[in-house]
């Protein structure tokens, strides 16, 4: 009875907790009238149950608890249980889709085998041998039959508008039920030689195979996975990040040169021309991971890492493809952009997994190219500059400084790089146990760059031998780098192929030379009388202040034709690949680029804007002079400033009025006498100009006949060069004081 009780209560209690949720109106009244029901239910219960009021009380205030609707309900957050009936429906769905496709397999055979032809008409269109024979063999109006050995039957095909028991008929297809298909035929024969049929003259008999079941199962079962298919794709894509596809996203996407199978392999050292000493060095570290015994008995530890430097275009890339095939071991290429997604974390798994796969197959070289895409700075709180600002970034270098010399690293790995940025690497890549070597591929010498035109002139059909061309193209691209070189002789091909020779010649290498320096030419552009006398005397100035000068660079050629990549046009002049100018040899490059202002100031008595590229790199210079080189010791004295840190200037404003004077007078002086050497010489000016003004290009022997031979050293007349290239190798150092920067070549720019 108390157990009775108590329940009771509960119930009540559960009423009024209920009652107090409800909101709206028919339901709240609902709750009220369950709660008046419990309760007063309760309260007759008590009163008959002989409790004193006290008791009563006990009762009540005790802590009472029912599971209610809500209690019971699956908890929301079971993950485990949601998977698992998403399993079981994803079978059900499977079991009853397969079920329906055998249905339907079983229903299209069934009626196939009834109906072969697929027309439920035809099985009123059943005749017997006597008809068969009678009222259509005997009658000549059976076109074909057709034999089904599988079905016991025989289809009978009629000519169009056949008549059979004198009436046109529909259909022409029949059918007759057979009881030996293999002595149908005999049987047909024998009928129609009673019938007067000439052998061989009968009605023609086709065979049939009941195939058509076996295509419809193949169909059914085709259309049954491909809606497996489906359903399970449905299921990836309800959980596309799931940890099948983040590892798979994390796999390094590597190319490997396996010398065992022999795949990638291609290029060789022999291939590489040039950069003798950079494959010296790349073959001793190769030696190291082939025969690490050598070095171990000495106490030597095999680099870690080995980084390859130097402008676009010089070799870098060529040369690591070079190491994988000579190397004899594994060699694992990535790039690398490749490690950074979008997706956090990617980075540092791919190159953890990059490392382990070298592990595995060690000794091997690792080789990623364009390193400073991972390896940047990082941030270090500054503002401004190159450093990697990205966490993503940090994690991806963290990664690799780890895998490179970290607790867990081992040898036989080592790590090949390559970048032409070495300058926003993080110092940490750069130190000693991780990149051990840094090997500077600059661009090519003139021996080196003679060795690249070898190699590329394998490739096409010359008019004559290579040595032929090499040495004076050699000399004609300095500063060129194999890149660049290899564009000159596709060009000089090219150029070849659109005018149908044979061979390439001289005059198409030499075409090539001028396309990749100054574009092809525009010959749209038209200019005027007076804007191409300008230009003539403009050119002419350059050529006679330098072929008169001693010391300066000698014309090889001069033009007045517009090119793409120059507005009007430019001289070329023989190459200097020394490493060191004197203050002659600077101030003579400053006349040169002045004369042109010079010879138009002359002629025309007046100036243009054509001068300004050539005053834009005399100033540069004259600064240079005074400011980097210590050329003027009066004034400035033994002192060089770098202007590469922007911000405050280490020197006070009155030494840099001083700089200032110092080169304002520098380039007052090239002036005058630079004028002083024009009027000296105006008959030979105006010839030059004349000259240009009719064939618009001179060489070096036309020059010559006009004007006499050039002052100073002829042998140095030999081969071209741009000596706007040698002018920017000088403004080049206002950025740098190392002399192996003096000799660094670029195109030339318009006058």
């Amino acid at each position: 009875m108390f157990q009775y009780v108590l329940s009771r209560a509960n119930a009540a209690i559960s009423a009024r907790s209920m009652s107090r949720k409800l909101t709206s109106g028919v339901n709240y009244q609902f709750g009220s009238r369950e709660l008046r029901r419990e309760y007063h239910a309760v309260k007759r219960l008590f009163n008959n149950s002989g409790l004193t009021y006290a008791e009563q009380r006990r009762i009540l205030q005790r802590a009472i608890h029912t599971t209610s609707n809500l209690r019971q309900a699956d908890p929301p957050n079971d993950d485990k249980n949601k998977k698992n009936d998403e399993g079981e429906k994803l079978s059900s769905l499977i079991a009853k889709a397969f079920l329906w496709m055998l249905t339907a397999y079983m229903i299209v055979a069934t009626l196939s085998l009834m109906f072969p032809n697929n027309n439920q008409n035809e099985i009123f269109r059943y005749v017997s041998w006597n008809e068969f024979l009678h009222q259509m063999l005997s009658k000549g109006e059976v076109d074909e039959i057709i034999v089904r050995p599988d079905m016991e039957m025989v289809t009978i095909i009629l000519y169009e508008g056949a008549v059979v028991k004198g009436k046109k008929v529909d259909h022409n297809t029949y059918h007759m039920n057979i009881v030996d298909t293999n002595k149908f035929e005999s049987k047909l024969r024998e009928a129609e030689a009673s019938l007067g049929i000439p052998p061989g003259k009968g009605v023609q008999i086709v065979y049939e195979r009941g195939t058509d079941a076996a295509g419809k199962l193949l169909a059914s079962l085709v259309v049954a996975f491909i809606l497996l298919s489906l359903l399970s794709r449905a299921r990836v894509v309800k959980n596309p990040l799931s940890m099948d596809r983040f590892s798979q996203l994390g796999r390094a996407k590597f190319t490997l040169v396996d010398p065992v199978t022999g795949e990638g392999k291609g290029v060789r050292f022999c291939d590489v021309a040039g950069l003798k000493e950079v494959k010296l060095e790349v073959m001793e570290i190769v030696d190291y991971l082939k025969k690490p015994e050598r070095y171990k008995e000495l106490g030597a530890k095999v680099p870690k890492g080995v980084l390859l430097l130097g402008p676009p275009g010089c070799g870098k890339t060529l040369l690591a493809k070079a190491i994988a095939t000579e190397a004899s071991i594994p060699f694992l290429n990535m790039n690398g952009s490749e490690f950074i997604e979008m997706i956090g974390g990617l980075g540092a798994a791919r190159v953890r997994d990059l490392f382990k796969e070298g592990r595995k197959r060690a000794p091997c070289i690792i080789y990623v190219d364009e390193i400073d895409a991972i390896g940047r700075k990082r941030s270090g709180g500054g503002m401004g500059g190159p450093e990697m600002s990205t966490g993503e970034g940090e994690q991806t270098l963290n990664q690799l400084l780890v895998e490179m010399d970290g607790i867990a690293s081992t040898e036989g790995v080592l790590l090949l790089a390559s970048t032409n940025r070495a300058d926003v690497l993080d110092k940490a890549l750069l130190r000693p146990g991780r990149f051990d070597r840094h090997i500077l591929i600059d661009l090519p010498s003139v021996q080196e760059r003679e060795e690249i035109f070898q190699q590329h002139m394998k490739a096409i059909r010359l008019d004559g031998s290579p040595t032929d061309f090499t040495s004076r193209l050699a000399y004609l691209t300095p500063g060129f780098s194999g890149a660049d070189i290899a564009n000159v002789i596709n060009e000089a091909a090219l150029h070849a192929a659109r005018h149908l020779k044979k061979n390439v010649d001289k005059s198409d290498l030499e075409y090539a030379v001028e396309r990749v320096v100054g574009g092809t030419e525009k010959k749209s552009h038209a200019m005027s009388t007076t804007e191409k006398r300008v230009v003539a005397v403009h050119e002419s100035g350059h050529a006679l202040v330098g072929w008169l000068t001693p010391k300066a660079d000698k014309l090889l050629k001069v033009t007045i034709v517009p090119r793409t990549n120059l507005a009007l046009g430019f001289a070329q002049y023989t190459p200097s690949e020394q490493k060191l100018y004197t203050r002659e040899e600077l101030l003579a490059k400053m006349r040169m680029a002045l004369g042109g202002r010079a010879a138009e100031a002359i002629v025309f008595n007046r100036i243009t804007t054509g001068a300004q590229n050539d005053l834009s790199k005399v100033t540069n210079m004259a600064y240079a002079m005074v400011k980097v080189f210590g050329m003027d010791q009066e004034n400035v004295g033994l002192l060089s400033f770098n202007d590469k840190d922007e911000g405050r200037r280490p020197f006070s404003k009155k030494l840099a009025s001083t700089i200032d004077l110092s080169a304002r007078r520098l380039v007052a002086d090239a002036y005058k006498s630079t004028e002083a050497l024009i009027l000296d010489n105006r008959d030979k000016l105006n010839k030059l100009a004349d000259e240009l003004m009719l064939k618009e290009t001179l060489s070096f022997n036309d020059v010559e006949n006009l004007i006499g031979p050039p002052s100073g050293d002829r042998s140095r007349v030999t081969d071209p060069v741009d000596f706007e290239a040698s002018l920017n190798n000088i403004v080049d150092q206002t950025e740098s004081t190392a002399p192996n920067d003096l000799n660094r070549a670029t195109p030339p720019s318009s006058n």
